[in-house]
């Protein structure tokens, strides 16, 4: 029978998994779906033109990484360090967090029709662009080295990875390649996928184990739990703000609306990043734990 800590860490990435695919099914049915949700992010997207010159060579490099080549190779590197750690679920674990979010972002991405309300001023009818492909690359490859670095290494892994998540979500708004809530679906799908790779970690543990979790990195999950929580109210307060213009031409739009639009954008999707790797990092000491105390390593284990 496993432990009653067991069970619960089950349920914690059970609801995880539910939670942010539920999300995922708000931003697409409010952002795809309605007329509202279009015209917010058209704003958003308008609003990329300030300081575009500037953003573009940056953004560009950011971008200019995302690969179906360097996939491949992250992907490797990841099964890799797994592998010579002797962790040959964990490697198959992350391998497959990556592959499923990738799948899933460009099956979505084909399979779902985003209706025309006329909200588009170049085409009204644009295809569907939600998830971000680019986006869901990034953050797949950021999640799944989180999950397979040594444990004294993970909050800082977090750390970077909700900052490279971060930055190629925006940059993919910058450089108009993507609405807004493209971006925020990919990583919701990540964060699904990876609560998922951790509840198959839980659930293969023999029931007779102990549940000895490594390293929490407290500093690091605060950190990224302020930053998260605090750039995601401040996109919806900008979102409130570009609320009250809705329906506007565009051309009416002050430099200053449409900036307040695009900098809160950039702020919800960074923000996002930040709260999906901190969920990630304060489950992953759990999902994957420190060996027993008769055999120290310090990497932890699987």
């Amino acid at each position: 029978m496993r432990s009653r800590g067991a069970v619960l860490l089950g349920v914690w990435c059970l609801l995880l998994a539910a939670g942010q695919t539920a999300a995922f099914g708000v931003v697409w049915w409010v952002f795809v779906r309605t007329w509202r949700g279009q015209w917010l992010d058209t704003i958003a997207l308008t609003g990329n033109s300030i300081g575009q010159d500037e953003a573009y060579g940056p953004a560009n490099t950011v971008l200019g990484v995302v690969s179906v080549a360097s996939l491949a190779l992250a992907t490797g590197v990841i099964g890799f360090i797994a592998l010579i750690r002797g962790r040959v679920l964990l490697a198959v674990v992350a391998t497959g967090v990556i592959a499923g979010s990738n799948l899933t972002t460009q099956w979505v991405k084909y399979a779902v029709a985003r209706p025309s309300f006329g909200v588009d001023p170049v085409d009204a009818n644009l295809a569907n662009s939600l998830p971000s492909g680019h986006t869901t690359v990034a953050a797949s490859v950021a999640v799944a080295l989180v999950l397979v670095l040594p444990a004294a290494l993970r909050g800082i892994g977090a750390l970077a990875g909700a900052g490279y998540a971060a930055a190629a979500g925006v940059a993919t708004l910058s450089a108009g390649w993507h609405r807004p809530s493209d971006a925020v679906a990919a990583l919701l799908v990540v964060g699904a996928w990876a609560a998922a790779g951790m509840l198959a970690l839980t659930l293969a543990r023999s029931p007779d184990d102990e549940l000895r979790p490594s390293e929490h990195h407290p500093m690091s999950l605060a950190l990224l739990l302020l930053a998260g929580v605090g750039l995601l109210a401040a996109a919806g307060a900008a979102m409130a703000v570009t609320d009250q213009v809705t329906g506007l031409p565009l051309e009416a739009l002050s430099r200053r609306r449409l900036f307040v639009a695009y900098a809160g954008s950039a702020a919800g999707i960074a923000g996002t990043a930040a709260v999906t790797l901190a969920l990630v990092l304060g489950t992953a000491g759990y999902t994957v734990p420190a060996p027993a105390s008769t055999n120290p390593d310090p990497a932890g284990g699987n």
